[in-house]
């Protein structure tokens, strides 16, 4: 298998080699013109992947960067719109009770790790976080991970890592304000981001109000759809994060944040609370040497309200209180980084037996040694132990990761383990599905473990030529998972205390491989192309679910251009799409689609941009709703414009 994979990869990245060699013989004059054009942003500093400072093209593993331009370019609403744009083999579908399940490269969310700005959020539903929560009024850059990273975060990272990172601004004072309103529901999305910057001060204040009504799909003789409306609400995220520098060498971090969310269905409303806040210090010890300490803590609450009361048989409360200590230290290219966290857990919840709480503490270690022997080689392996007191496990995990950058290829390798330790809810469930069955914790679960092998070829450079010269990137990834012990449910017979249902166990012999194909290139003239493939394959069916369905092929691309007219104009053009395979399971599922896109985006006047979008150009709609349909009645569309008000004095 192996040798096949080292084939195909060597193969994707060297089709257009040919094509590249000759495009490169020009002159001096496009050297010259090229001279830092870098398209690919490859000079970008990210922090996910090794949790220290890297540059993306020195990181030895596989990172996807979306920046802020990119961000502004979808004019994404949250984090769901802009990862389905940019990112295929991942889809977000509906789940009981119309919350919102993902499925990354054959991971569900509770095995992807969300995270702002390095911290960890409380709450979930339906083994989701509320995605609701990201918003990205203030996003700076969002960098994703797939694969095992446990060994640096360790649970709930066993498919990857997701970081949103506030962005930070260099300016005195940067005021930004838009609005825009969305046909679908008619959906009014409104934000600010405030930005006030001094030699000792910085303060980053942002806050979106979202208002949707209910969208309805089908007509209510419908008896094949399994949805039939998208239930309406309105969303508020509120976010400030105040840094001092009492010292050139340190600096203090305080943040906090609100979040509320309504949703509005047909005979009841749910109401979703949040409240998070945190301090952390970095010390630059010196030059060479840093410290960073943190407290943080995050509460998420949801109820239930019938005709304006609330009825508290639909009570939740998680609560998180997390310690975390981060120490690294360079010898000249080398750097040993060493961390430690202790978390308290507690979750009260309608699914618990009378409503009783339940708490556990998990406390872990780890290392990281970043060792760059040569100019084209560097070698990152990482080590760590987690400890949770409700199950009293135990989890080591690890990972070695490698690149060689053998012109004009650059070549990753990787083993990483993962893991995922039973949940409170799994453990202590004793929860009534809507009158369908009986769903039972065990508190004898262990915990998820995945070992991860993966290999990517890169391949960047310019084309030189006064007409289509530009920068090119060309990526193809392979990825093998065993995934054992894997948490999932399975039918319980009853007994003298409890009716039948199903109840959650541990199962073996999950395996999760697939490829990803990338293309990025963009011309000097202001055209880009890009697009994306992964093939993904499962070889135990059992991980399909209900709501939860692989699909084998997807794709997303975008074809844009992208040009500064003159200093008060600027025009960026763009169509895209993405693809989706139908999914091979057992279950009723849609079936395959394309959805595409329009965007323009002007720049009209001092820091006044006018987004006008088409949705769904083609109108597809889905004949019958399933739990993983297109969320569509067809063709839509969007407008909006925002204000960077200090560019306008």
């Amino acid at each position: 298998m192996t040798g096949s994979l080292c084939r195909i990869l060597l193969i994707s990245c060297g089709l257009l080699s040919p094509l590249i060699a000759q495009s490169t013989e020009s002159g001096e004059q496009a050297d010259s013109l090229l001279a830092g054009f870098d398209m690919t942003a490859l000079d970008e500093i990210v922090v996910t992947a090794t949790r220290t400072p890297k540059a993306l093209k020195d990181v030895p593993v596989v990172t996807r960067l979306i920046t802020t331009d990119e961000i502004r370019k979808t004019d994404a609403t949250n984090i769901q719109d802009l990862l389905t744009e940019e990112l295929p083999g991942l889809e977000f579908s509906f789940a009981m009770s119309q919350e919102t399940s993902l499925n990354m490269s054959g991971f569900g969310g509770n095995a992807i790790l969300f995270l702002v700005d390095g911290e960890r959020l409380a709450g979930e539903t339906m083994d989701n976080v509320d995605y609701n929560r990201l918003n990205l009024t203030n996003a700076g850059r969002v960098e994703i991970v797939k694969g095992a990273s446990s060994a640096l975060y360790g649970a709930n990272a066993v498919g990857g890592v997701v970081n949103i990172i506030t962005r930070e601004s260099r300016d005195p004072w940067r005021v930004s304000l838009s609005s825009r309103y969305r046909s679908a529901g008619n959906e009014w999305r409104t934000g600010a981001d405030i930005n006030f910057n001094s030699a000792r001060w910085n303060s980053n204040t942002s806050i979106q109000h979202t208002t949707v009504s209910t969208i309805p799909l089908t007509s209510a003789f419908d008896t094949e759809s399994r949805i039939h409306d998208i239930y309406g609400g309105e969303t508020l995220n509120a976010r400030e994060r105040l840094t001092w520098r009492p010292a050139d060498n340190l600096r203090l971090i305080a943040r906090g944040s609100y979040f509320y969310r309504t949703s509005n269905r047909a005979n009841y409303d749910d109401h979703y609370n949040d409240y998070s806040a945190g301090l952390k210090s970095v010390w630059d010890i010196t030059p060479t040497a840093n410290m960073e300490l943190s407290y943080s803590f995050d509460r998420y609450d949801k109820a239930r309200y019938v005709r304006g009361q609330r009825t508290h048989d639909h009570d939740y409360s998680n609560r998180q209180h997390i310690l975390h200590a981060l120490f690294t230290t360079f010898s000249g290219a080398n750097g040993l980084t060493i961390g430690a966290d202790f978390m308290h857990d507690y979750l009260t919840t309608y699914q618990f037996i009378n409503g009783k709480d339940h708490s556990q503490v998990s406390v872990d270690i780890f290392a990281q040694y970043d060792y760059n022997p040569r100019p084209w080689l560097n070698i990152v392996a990482s080590l760590r132990d987690d400890y949770f007191s409700a199950s009293s496990n135990n989890a080591l995990t690890a990972r070695l990761a490698t690149m060689f950058k053998l012109r004009p290829l650059t070549i990753r390798a990787s083993y990483a383990g993962g893991f995922r330790a039973p949940t409170l809810k799994e453990m202590y469930m004793s929860f009534d599905m809507a009158g369908i069955q009986m769903i039972y914790g065990n508190p004898n679960l262990k915990p998820e473990r995945s070992h991860n092998f993966s290999l990517a070829l890169e391949r960047n450079g310019n084309i030189r030529g006064a007409r289509f010269g530009g920068a090119y990137s060309l990526t193809a990834s392979g990825y093998y998972n065993y995934y054992d012990s894997r948490i999932t449910t399975e039918d319980y017979p009853g007994d003298d205390t409890r009716e039948e249902g199903a109840i959650y166990c541990n199962e073996d012999g999950v395996r999760v491989s697939g490829l990803d194909l990338s293309i990025r290139y963009r011309t000097l003239m202001g055209l880009g192309l890009s697009a994306s493939y992964n093939y993904l394959h499962i070889s135990h069916r059992s991980i399909d679910s209900q709501f939860n369905q692989p699909r084998p092929h997807s794709a997303t691309w975008r074809l844009d251009y992208d040009r500064t007219i003159n200093r008060h104009y600027k025009l960026y053009a763009a169509i895209s799409g993405r693809y989706l395979a139908k999914p091979q399971s057992r279950y009723e599922t849609d079936g395959a689609y394309s959805l595409w896109k329009l965007t323009f985006r002007q720049t009209v006047w001092k820091g006044i941009d006018i987004n006008i979008i088409i949705d769904n150009l083609l109108g597809y709609k889905p004949e019958i709703y399933y739990w993983n349909s297109a969320p569509t009645t067809g063709r839509t569309w969007s407008a909006g414009i925002s204000f960077d008000v200090n560019d306008l004095f």
